[in-house]
């Protein structure tokens, strides 16, 4: 039986409920930071989880064609309010809507952590062109701070410097990844921090009543250290990764043309066409943009040869 604390929806797909809260307390991404993701030049860009379009609107800003791709509609259409024009679709990592090679970068944010990695990481490396780029990001609060420490004892806590992850160092799809750190600051107020805490993993997947129990120990937190209408800087660091592509799956059909004894093709009437799971699960009624091309990977193959910032420690309080 579920009960006030237990989680309500999967992780990856529990911030739909709370779209517009996510999208007024969490923090963006500073612009340099994108831009080191990226490159200077503009490229096609697929963007994976792209949520509420914090991470999308620099990017387009840097001038890239970019498709922007989450797997909740309710998210999506956060995004279509601040980039109204830009092409989207509702999938997921896991299953990507594209040809073979047809990006020159693969971009994630916070949603990088909710992958199933061993079906996402050679998908992406499918969809991306020879040289092409697997680039992340995430907001980690400082928590070297006491009273950013002490706040991250009543949200969850967050561990800066954990590194680009196993799942990424162990896969043979990808060479080794770069990494660099930006540094940042979010204004909070009693208004935005509420929201911040509805936005959070930890939270949003809990039953109304106990989301509501978590805020008001926050806002007593607030209280205590905030400082009233100037609100408080809460600081992050912001940790990028990049890895290029090495090894390229390619897309087989799930369901070849069968071929006569004569070496022509037979008839395809009757041939059963697979059809896509959806990629939002209890929301597939609700498909917003292209549609998911269900593909099986053939066996991979090599392609031809051919600091710390000093991050300034400043208490708030």
């Amino acid at each position: 039986m579920a009960t006030d604390s237990t989680p309500s929806a999967a992780p990856g797909l529990c911030f739909g409920a709370v779209a517009e809260a996510y999208d007024r307390g969490r923090p963006g991404y500073p612009r340099e930071a994108v831009a080191w993701l990226t490159g200077d030049e503009p490229l096609s860009v697929l963007e994976l989880g792209a949520g509420t379009g914090k991470l999308t609107e620099h990017l387009v800003a840097l001038g890239h064609d970019v498709h922007a791709t989450d797997p909740d509609p309710r998210m999506l259409d956060r995004l279509a309010l601040r980039l109204p024009e830009l092409r989207v679709s509702q999938t997921s990592a896991e299953e990507i809507p594209a040809a073979d090679a047809t990006y020159d970068v693969v971009v994630v944010g916070e949603a990088y952590a909710w992958f199933d990695h061993d079906q996402a990481l050679p998908e992406i490396a499918r969809v991306l062109k020879r040289g092409g780029s697997l680039a992340f990001v995430r907001n980690v609060r400082d928590e070297r701070i006491p009273w950013v420490k002490r706040l991250g004892g009543l949200i969850g806590r967050q561990s800066a410097g954990t590194g680009v992850g196993d799942e990424l160092e162990a896969s043979p799809y990808f060479g080794p990844a770069e990494e660099t750190t930006f540094k940042q600051w979010q204004v909070i107020d009693r208004a935005s921090v509420q929201d911040l805490v509805r936005s959070l993993p930890d939270v949003a997947g809990l039953e109304r009543s106990a989301q509501e129990s978590r805020i008001r120990e926050v806002l007593a937190f607030y209280d205590d250290f905030g400082r009233g209408m100037d609100g408080m800087q809460l600081p992050y660091v912001t940790e990028c990764f990049r890895a290029v592509v090495g090894i390229q799956p390619k897309t087989v059909a799930k369901n070849p043309e069968p071929v006569a004894a004569d070496g022509g093709p037979e008839t395809a009437e009757g041939t059963e066409r697979a059809e896509g799971a959806s990629a939002a699960g209890e929301y597939a009624g609700e498909y917003v943009g292209e549609p998911t091309v269900p593909v099986a990977l053939a066996p991979a193959v090599e392609p031809p040869a051919d600091d710390d910032s000093g991050m300034l420690l400043i208490d708030f309080r």
